[in-house]
């Protein structure tokens, strides 16, 4: 792997209320350790960098309204996911 994986607290919360909802967390494990094997993304994920509130994090669709936004530290190895959920969970859209 060459990134090591770290989750906000947010996040864990997020993973919580995924869960409730039946998501497949499955899903979303297998594009975690995509992005933490350094591995392109497929173009249906979506993947692209974030502005405004959330500059330096990007974002990817693990279903069309389930959304990952993480942040990777070259320098570290360290790939840190800082939230997940729908659009209007997200960004009040």
């Amino acid at each position: 792997m060459k990134y090591q994986i770290k989750f906000t607290s947010q996040f864990k919360k997020d993973i919580k209320l995924a869960k409730k909802q039946g998501k497949s967390l499955n899903e979303l494990y297998k594009v975690i350790e995509k992005i933490a094997d350094g591995e392109d993304l497929a173009t249906s994920l979506h993947d692209h960098a974030l502005t405004g509130n959330f500059k330096g994090t990007r974002e990817c669709h693990i279903e069309p309204d389930w959304l990952l936004v993480y942040e990777i530290f070259e320098q570290e190895f360290v790939l840190v996911t800082v939230r997940l959920g729908s659009l209007s969970q997200l960004f009040g859209k």
